[in-house]
């Protein structure tokens, strides 16, 4: 009968735990590695969006699903009071995430440009575009209806009327489209512009926690080196100890 040295039985067995180790070691690093391609197949392109024509009431298209149906509605209903007393067409749109390389701007134009190529179908269009994980804005305005909605007034609606309840925090998405378009029911109706929002100054602290994807990016490298490290020392050590 044939024994089995206890040693090397023992020396096995760790062999395969180190094994196992190494495996989901791997598993993780490649989870955390995958991230950042699983973010950019989510990625917005102008053909996610189906295409709007001139004169069609979709005033409000929200990809990233931020807004409440009541507020949406009630959006909605002010563009089209837009649309009914000035001829002018108001849309938003509103998603999470750019392709690599698109800025808002450029998405905004693109889309702006592939919905009305006709210029007779553009001059009275008003697209503003919202990219939420970001929150950066833009604004592109056909030629007739920047008779009344200036190049200053338009940059001023996205960049200071929109972005204030967002600044807020508690993703104030609803509150900011609604202000937008009291503002632009008033400047394209002709009347006074009311002007952005007056914000009182507040001491801002400023913190030393790093942001949301810093984080991420951290804990991935951690993840990375960590998985070098067990892969190199697991392998040496249990082969010292089974040659013992």
């Amino acid at each position: 009968m044939k024994l089995l040295c206890p040693f090397r039985l023992d020396a096995r067995h760790h062999l395969k735990s180190a094994l196992r180790l190494v495996v989901t070691f791997a598993f993780v690093g490649l989870l955390a590695l995958a991230g950042p391609f699983a973010s950019a197949a989510s990625a917005t392109g102008i053909y996610d969006f189906e295409r709007v024509q001139a004169g069609e009431s979709t005033w409000v298209i929200d990809q990233a699903d931020v807004l409440s149906r009541f507020k949406q509605g009630q959006i909605s209903n002010r563009l089209e009071q837009i649309n009914e007393t000035t001829g002018a067409e108001v849309r938003f749109v509103i998603f999470r995430r750019l392709d690599y390389g698109e800025t808002i701007e450029s998405f905004t134009n693109a889309l702006f440009d592939t919905w009305f190529s006709d210029a007779e179908e553009a001059k009275n269009q008003v697209l503003i575009g919202l990219d939420v994980l970001t929150n950066t804005t833009a604004i592109r305005v056909g030629d007739e209806a920047s008779s009344a909605l200036t190049d200053t007034i338009a940059s001023s609606v996205v960049e200071e009327t929109m972005m204030a309840p967002i600044r807020q925090g508690g993703d104030q998405y609803n509150q900011s489209i609604l202000d937008a378009s009291d503002r632009l029911i008033a400047v394209l109706s002709g009347e006074e512009d009311p002007g952005p929002p007056v914000i009182e100054d507040k001491l801002r602290v400023e913190g030393t926690f790093a942001s949301k994807e810093e984080t991420q990016e951290s804990n991935a490298t951690v993840v990375v080196i960590v998985l070098l490290i067990v892969a190199t020392v697991v392998p040496m050590v249990t082969y010292f100890a089974y040659v013992r």
